[in-house]
């Protein structure tokens, strides 16, 4: 529904721009519609920045002010001022500013936006003018708010910059080609959280997530993130939008009957609010909850739940503003009389109304009167707390990037501008799109921290490990216990002061979370069907084996201890090492007679038997032998994708080199018949093509393979009770048995036409043997079938490879032995006379 609004109020936006192009040219004028009455602060100035923040939020049944957003707001305010005045910084600039309130919600935050682009005044229609009435924006706090606003800005390429927005989704930069943050995206958040599941070995917990895109992305995240860690996800419930109280008993009786004990909640502090207040009322006890960045610095929550004390959570990085509660004190009803804010804040600081009969309060109950002098005490710390700033400190980020990028902006030099032709923006009517090219590339340091932005729009990851704790007064106090850093390496990136933590209940050490215990001496683990991995049974040892120790082993020899399963694979023992050396001999070999056949490829035996072919069987012959090497040593991912691959594409090549020189050869014999002209369809050009086509078929074959289901390593713990067997598992037997049956194809090809051609005159007659070695290599593949599927561990390994030898070793000795045999041992016989028969006997 919020998608369809945003569609239909883009088109309305739209329409005022065109509106306004057609003004100079008819009668027609172009209005706003209606008002837009939402309460604000507004400055003018040079630019103007957008704002957007939640400052009334529902929290249970009402809606009620919240003071941590109001001082969101303020340090905007505060920040501009601040630019404002430096001589360093967009000296003679003044900047403007439009916020607005979003209620916490994407229709209201809808609403605020189209507020910040047109003005709440009828007369002030800045949108309807065509003209861009702000720059950039600055907002919103919920993710689902900041996708409505971002979809309002984005054809009017507005860029904004959210500092509490988190969900991942907003990464795709062709959906939402506008947006910043300065916050790290949900991706980190889960990669920190599995991190600490792991760290503390709570195997089985639970995830409660709110029902927005905050929420639904959250848990995809983590569901990726755990596949393939030993954690499993005991359930998933989600917070109904609407608050319905059976829906939520339903989720506390899934969370209080689960033997889960790490309760994981992504929820903005709104929706959690109400639910927190039935989880308190059903008397909960003994789970550890993990808070997402959303609420875990949450006041509002910590101040009116004391039970959460020992909840741990991921924040997002603090930073410091100098001088900014300085500021807040200065925000009070006499320096803003008549505001409507300022108002609303009192009300929730001091319970009082400093104008009675115009109040704005959302509530019926008539308030006290009060002065508006009252002082701001460190008790209001929602409103005042200044020392731990978090999302304040990343409003002011966001308002200092775009002050740094219109910085570079209008300083930038006649010539070596980043728009059309090295040109700079014009400084007398700017456009919102190039603020975001340089918003793209800006890159300061504030507070001692480095800001920019990657090619997606976020910023670098960091966050806080917090932990709920209970101060010396009986307050909650947010206590930081470790940190996660995403720019360190993988082994650095979690930093945990464990002896600093408070675990729920006051427990002293830490709470264990696992679907099954382990198992026990004397017992092992039995897997249940259908259920995660994390549970399992523990059932007796088999008569005679023992288990002494948790986990899985296997017993000795004589039944007398545990040991751990022996792992086997085709290593460099007896047997791998025979196999290598008789590999490399093979290589060795057939480069030995390439170079005999290259040092005398002028001599008749070589020429008459195509001698480019001849070359590239034996290179091809080479890599057979090499492949074969692939096999031996612990399967990885990559020697599992080369080893099938590999050895098929060579051997392909090898069998489409022998084709061509095979049909060469019946084509010579044909053409020795008057009228026939064949020879001139299979020069070398055709015979070129003819490997080049039969080869490519197996290569797409492969192709198709790899990308559909390439072969990978696998723990074979079925075939053997007593060891683990390493091997590279296929992938898909369809494509496995293809490749070698498109081999197979090969060479019954060359068979039958070689044999078809065995009786040609002449007394080297190359057909004979083509048609040997094809026999040979047909008897050695259709052997290796039913050996490999009925050999046992290793060996199966080790029947592919003998099969790769033997079969390249038959190809070498029937195709090129007498031709070696000749070149070097009888030369006599290297001439042309007898190579065709017609040798003259004396």
């Amino acid at each position: 529904i919020f998608t369809d609004i945003t569609l239909f109020l883009v088109i309305i936006n739209k329409f005022y721009r065109i509106c306004a192009s057609t003004t100079l040219t008819s009668n027609y004028s172009c209005s706003l519609q209606g008002r837009v009455d939402m309460p604000g602060f507004l400055a003018d100035g040079d630019f103007t920045i957008g704002g957007i923040f939640p400052l009334i939020t529902l929290f249970f049944y009402f809606f009620r002010f919240d003071p941590r957003s109001f001082r969101w707001a303020q340090a905007l305010r505060f920040a501009i001022q601040e630019i404002n005045k430096s001589k360093k910084l967009l000296s003679n600039i003044t900047l403007g500013y439009k916020i607005y309130d979003s209620c916490a919600t994407p229709l209201t935050a809808q609403r605020a936006v189209l507020a910040v682009l047109n003005g709440p005044d009828l007369s002030q229609s800045n949108m309807c003018s065509g003209a861009a009435p702000v720059l950039a924006v600055v907002g919103e706090s919920g993710s689902s708010q900041s996708i409505v606003v971002s979809r309002t800005l984005q054809p009017f390429s507005i860029p904004m910059i959210s500092y509490f927005s988190t969900c991942s989704c907003m990464r795709n930069r062709r959906e939402f080609p506008t947006f910043f943050r300065v916050v790290p995206n949900d991706d980190y958040q889960v990669k920190a959280i599995t991190q600490l599941l792991k760290y503390f070995d709570w195997m089985w917990v639970g995830v409660v997530t709110e029902d927005h895109d905050y929420g639904r992305s959250a848990i995809q995240g983590l569901k990726s993130a755990l596949k393939n860690t030993n954690v499993c996800i005991a359930y998933h419930e989600m917070i109904p939008k609407v608050y319905n109280e059976e829906k939520v008993l339903k989720i506390l009786e899934v969370i209080k009957h689960s033997t889960a004990r790490v309760l994981i909640i992504f929820s903005g502090e709104g929706e959690l609010y109400p639910f927190l207040k039935e989880y308190m009322n059903y008397n909960i006890t003994g789970i550890q909850l993990i808070a997402s960045e959303a609420w875990v610095t949450a006041s509002v929550l910590a101040t009116s739940y004391p039970f959460l004390v020992g909840t741990i959570g991921f924040a997002i990085r603090q930073g410091k503003v100098p001088g900014l509660k300085d500021y807040l004190l200065t925000v009070n009803p006499l320096t803003h009389p008549s505001h409507p804010l300022v108002q609303e804040l009192w009300e929730a600081l001091y319970g009082c109304s400093v104008n009675p009969p115009n109040t704005t309060s959302q509530t019926s109950i008539q308030l006290p009167t009060c002065t508006g002098e009252e002082p701001i005490r460190e008790q209001h710390s929602s409103y005042l707390n200044t020392s731990s700033l978090r999302v304040t400190y990343n409003v002011y980020k966001a308002v200092y990037a775009m002050a740094h990028s219109l910085h570079n902006l209008l300083k930038c030099e006649p010539g070596k501008g980043p728009f059309q032709n090295s040109s700079c923006a014009d400084t007398t009517n700017i456009s919102p799109w190039q603020l975001q090219h340089y918003l793209q590339e800006v890159a300061f340091t504030i507070s001692g921290e480095r800001v920019n932005f990657d090619e997606k729009g976020d910023a670098i990851p960091s966050y806080d490990l917090i932990n709920w704790q209970q101060g010396v007064a009986g307050n909650t106090e947010f206590v930081k216990v470790g940190m996660f850093d995403g720019s360190e390496d993988a082994v650095k990136e979690l930093f945990i002061q464990e002896e600093e933590i408070v675990w729920t209940g006051h427990q002293s050490e830490v709470l264990v979370s696992v679907c099954s215990d382990s198992c026990t001496p004397g017992s092992r683990k039995a897997f249940l069907r259908g259920e995660p991995l994390c549970c399992f049974d523990c059932v007796p040892c088999d008569s005679g084996k023992i288990s002494n120790e948790t986990g899985d082993y296997w017993s000795n020899t004589a039944r007398t201890e545990c040991i751990p399963k022996a792992v086997e694979f085709l290593t460099h023992d007896a047997m791998g090492l025979t196999l290598t050396v008789i590999s490399v001999v093979g290589a060795c070999l057939t480069a030995a007679i390439l170079l005999v056949f290259i040092r005398h490829r002028n001599t008749p035996i070589v020429r008459v038997n195509n001698s480019e072919l001849s070359f590239f069987i034996l290179l091809s012959l080479i890599l057979c032998f090499l492949c074969a090497l692939l096999f031996i040593g612990e399967p990885t991912v990559w020697s599992c994708m080369l080893r099938h691959t590999a050895f098929s594409i060579t051997f392909s090549l090898c069998i489409s080199c022998i084709l061509g020189k095979t049909l060469v050869v019946l084509a010579a014999f044909t053409a020795t018949r008057p009228g026939n002209n064949i020879m001139k369809w299979l020069g070398p050009k055709q015979q070129r093509v003819i490997i080049f086509a039969c080869t490519l078929v197996q290569v797409l074959i492969c192709s198709v393979w790899l990308i559909a289901a390439p072969p990978f390593p696998f723990k074979n713990t079925q075939y053997s009770r007593s060891k683990i067997i390493l091997e590279c598992s296929v992938g898909s037997d369809w494509a496995f048995w293809s490749v070698l049956g498109y081999i197979g194809l090969l060479a019954c090809l060359c068979f039958v036409l070689a044999f078809l051609a065995r009786k040609l005159p002449g007394n080297f007659n190359e057909a004979k043997y083509i048609t040997f070695s094809m026999l040979i290599f047909c008897a050695v593949w259709l052997a290796f079938i039913p050996a490999y599927v009925s050999s046992p561990g290793k060996f199966t390994v080790a029947v592919e490879i003998f099969a790769i030898l033997v079969s390249g070793f038959g190809l070498l000795l029937c195709l090129f032995a007498q031709k070696c045999y000749i070149i070097l041992l009888a030369p006599q016989k290297n001439t042309k006379q007898h190579l065709m028969g017609k040798v003259i006997q004396k």
